[in-house]
């Protein structure tokens, strides 16, 4: 496989989760009897670019269908944290009536409806169908397609180019990284931004977030990478700040190359911190493998202590990370009979391979359970917070990762 940025051969293996399906293809009780597909879901790194990326398997029209099931509305932190974005963007901008936004991956508007609110226009790119028309609904306008170069080329014939772009979470989710930057530089005003934020790769390696990994992300992101990336394609990184989200992330700020914006300290600042962390060495990649494994050796020999003791356990958030973690260390309903989750889209369906059903978070008042594993740990306060009654009665709230907790 070469690199999917600078075309290098890839030698330099991160992780090996086996094979998995995709992490957002949930079942419905009919799929239960048929075969599901699955991918090897490994990880390589790039020597020369430092760009961390899947290996070649899994297509994105695969991944990202008509009924994909994540709604980013779903997490109240992160509609707060969309509400706050747009605040201070706007401001920082000085984005009106007179500007023009455009989010990549605008799921379910829940970002953009604070601009369609603002009375600022704003376009949605979005190819999923389920969320796109969940977008139209509140009134966010939206263009149901994949962003690549042609996309940004075609926009910017049409006199649609932007003051402000932006994508949250979507940046390593594209396979062809080259192509869709490329975009955002075509669609670009002359001193136009764009502003990505995505999960460190740094804090995946420190905080041993090794359930982050699946098909959906085709790369795991560092500065260093991004830089590469962005310049390859007649950008530059301007600005970087490190943001709490999803377990650590980078939003990173860029333009073209001579648009009229200073580049701040904090960019070689944070490729300074890069280094020092070994993110371009190879031995924090070689051995990160035992760190992932241990994660799920704990897991498991907790629902197995649970179990033998006649203790009930249920899970929470069926999330894309908790199926990744689910399908690696082999949990199946025996272990975990249940996971709950606020979003109408999954419930009464069936997270993939592990077979374990999604219920409505109401059923765990009925059940009690002596346990409770909160599988997207990056949203645990706003859990545990939501079910306070239940530890009241006892329940017990657990994390996995980035070690086996009981809070």
């Amino acid at each position: 496989m070469k690199c999917r940025h600078c075309q290098a051969e890839l030698t330099l293996e991160f992780l090996d989760l086996g094979n998995a399906p995709p992490s957002n293809a949930y079942l419905k009780a009919e799929d239960l009897r048929k075969p599901e597909v699955t991918y090897p879901l490994r990880i390589l790194t790039c020597t020369n670019c430092w760009l961390v990326q899947t290996e070649d398997y899994a297509e994105a029209d695969a991944l990202f269908s008509e009924d994909y099931a994540y709604f980013s509305s779903t997490s109240k932190g992160w509609l707060n944290h969309a509400a706050a974005y747009c605040d201070m963007i706007t401001k920082r901008l000085n984005l009106s009536s007179d500007s023009f936004v455009v989010e990549l991956a605008s799921n379910d508007g829940y970002l953009l409806k604070n601009f369609v609110a603002a009375n600022i226009p704003c376009l949605g790119i979005e190819p999923t169908k389920s969320t796109a028309e969940a977008a139209e609904k509140i009134g966010v306008p939206v263009s149901q397609e994949f962003f690549g170069h042609s996309v940004g080329q075609r926009m910017a014939s049409n006199n649609q180019k932007a003051d402000l772009i932006l994508g949250n979470n979507v940046f390593a989710h594209v396979p062809d990284i080259n192509d869709f930057t490329k975009g955002v530089s075509a669609l670009l005003k002359k001193d136009g931004v764009v502003t990505f934020e995505f999960p460190h790769l740094m804090q995946l390696i420190q905080q041993n977030q090794f359930d982050t990994v699946y098909h959906e992300h085709f790369s795991y992101l560092s500065l260093c990478a991004v830089s590469s990336i962005f310049n390859a394609a007649g950008l530059r990184v301007f600005d970087v700040e490190e943001l709490p989200t999803h377990g650590g992330s980078l939003r990173v700020y860029g333009c073209l190359k001579d648009a009229n914006h200073d580049t701040n300290d904090s960019v070689s600042d944070m490729l300074t911190t890069e280094i020092d962390a070994g993110l371009q060495s190879e031995e924090i990649y070689s051995s990160y493998q035992s760190k992932a494994n241990a994660v799920k050796d704990g897991l498991v020999r907790f629902l197995l202590d649970a179990k033998a003791s006649g203790k009930s356990v249920a899970g929470y958030g069926a999330a894309a990370k908790g199926n990744t973690l689910m399908n690696y260390a082999g949990i199946r309903p025996d272990l975990m009979p249940f996971v709950c989750d606020a979003a109408d889209a999954k419930i009464g369906q069936y997270m993939p391979a592990s077979h374990i059903p999604i219920l409505h978070p109401s059923v765990l008042a009925e059940r009690r359970p002596d346990y409770l594993v909160i599988l997207p740990w990056n949203i645990a306060d706003e859990v545990m917070a939501q079910n306070a009654d239940l530890a009241e009665q006892g329940t017990k709230f657990v994390v996995a990762v980035p070690e086996l907790k009981i809070l």
